[in-house]
């Protein structure tokens, strides 16, 4: 049987958190996790307003307990969207080829996409990544992505995550690779 991933998945917006409107990041990031990984998934959930210091308190408290923190919105250039700041301002390391492919990936579908300035960074144990705020652009930006994810949470000591290969095949190194456990 795969490990059990502890993933965190948190929307940022204030008109989501306050109730003006029905989030769609929570239940899109669950739906392609669930769709795309073999591995039992115990998510840690977020909803909240695009608010630096609760951004950054939040991170920190589910990087300490999850392999993977995907966040949803608050990336782009207007004032309020403060997700890299608070991201960057938690990092232990950045990885700036995750923020290079999202917009290099998002830049097939949409001319603003260079607008975006979407991160990923490690905090301890964690791999951490900022995607868009609407849920096709989620799924496009994971498709283009997740490919490194699970190799990535390998070398900062997570568990190993089994890709569902219909639907995507993570990349390992041969010597990185485990026998299938999954049934």
């Amino acid at each position: 049987m795969a490990q059990t991933a502890s993933i965190g998945i948190v929307s940022i917006s204030d008109r989501a958190s306050s109730g003006v409107y029905e989030d769609k990041g929570l239940p899109a990031l669950k739906e392609w996790l669930v769709g795309a990984l073999h591995n039992p998934i115990t998510f840690v959930e977020r909803l909240i307003p695009d608010e630096q210091a609760a951004i950054e308190a939040t991170l920190i408290e589910l990087a300490a307990q999850c392999c993977l923190v995907l966040t949803t919105g608050g990336t782009g250039p207007a004032p309020r969207d403060v997700t890299p700041e608070a991201t960057l301002a938690v990092a232990d390391k950045v990885l700036p080829g995750f923020g290079e492919q999202m917009r290099a990936v998002s830049l097939k579908y949409v001319p603003t996409a260079i607008l975006s300035r979407q991160v990923g960074v490690v905090r301890g144990s964690c791999l951490i990544l900022n995607l868009p705020g609407q849920p096709k652009a989620i799924k496009e930006t994971l498709d283009g992505v997740f490919a490194a994810v699970p190799y990535g949470i390998d070398l900062i000591g997570g568990p190993y995550l089994e890709t569902r290969e219909e639907v995507l095949k993570a990349f390992r190194p041969k010597s990185a690779i485990k026998p299938a456990i999954t049934g």
